[in-house]
């Protein structure tokens, strides 16, 4: 039998190349223009002076040094006790030298009780530390707070942006083709 002759193709298929690099972003942001002034928390303080007062008519009183209108006060409020204490020990003598049969000198005894007798009029006060009396007021100081202020401009700055393009190369890698191949023939006959 015989074979038939055949004849062969073949194909070959094209392809496409593609180089492609992408794009690229920047971005730039610049800062922004900041403007601060400030004006400072003021404070404002009045402090009245303080009120001291010092009595020491007590002190004087007691060293005797009081102006005359006091001494006389005093000489006269105590005059009419000391006059009744003059009389009550004037008729206590005369008790005691009634009795002058139950013997003694009574009257030496007397005259010596008197003469180391104090005074019945004292117009000093009685001394002591505390006969100064000092007193002090103070007073609360006035404070005024005025508040301070800050003031801040802001001037912001736009982004800038910018792109730059990628490559995009488009080729045949590989051209398309087909072949044919004839049967060889046998010429002889």
């Amino acid at each position: 039998m015989k074979v038939q002759p055949q004849i062969q193709i073949r194909q070959q298929y094209a392809q496409i190349g593609i180089d492609a690099d992408p794009g690229t972003w920047e971005m730039k942001q610049p800062q922004a223009a900041l403007e601060i002034q400030t004006e400072p928390l003021r404070l404002e303080i009045t402090s009245p002076p303080g009120e001291l007062t010092i009595d020491q008519s007590r002190a004087r009183a007691a060293l005797g040094l009081e102006g005359n209108l006091e001494w006389s006060q005093k000489i006269y409020s105590q005059s009419k006790e000391i006059a009744l204490q003059g009389v009550a020990r004037r008729a206590q003598e005369g008790n005691r030298m009634a009795a002058i049969h139950k013997g003694g000198n009574v009257i030496a005894e007397i005259a010596r009780e008197s003469r180391f007798r104090e005074s019945p009029m004292d117009v000093r006060e009685p001394a002591s530390f505390d006969n100064v009396d000092i007193e002090y007021v103070a007073h609360k100081p006035d404070i005024v707070v005025i508040p301070g202020q800050v003031q801040i401009e802001v001037q912001p700055h736009r982004p800038e942006l910018s792109y730059n393009r990628g490559k995009l190369d488009i080729y045949m890698r590989q051209y398309n083709s087909v072949q044919i191949i004839p049967p060889q023939l046998d010429l002889q006959l």
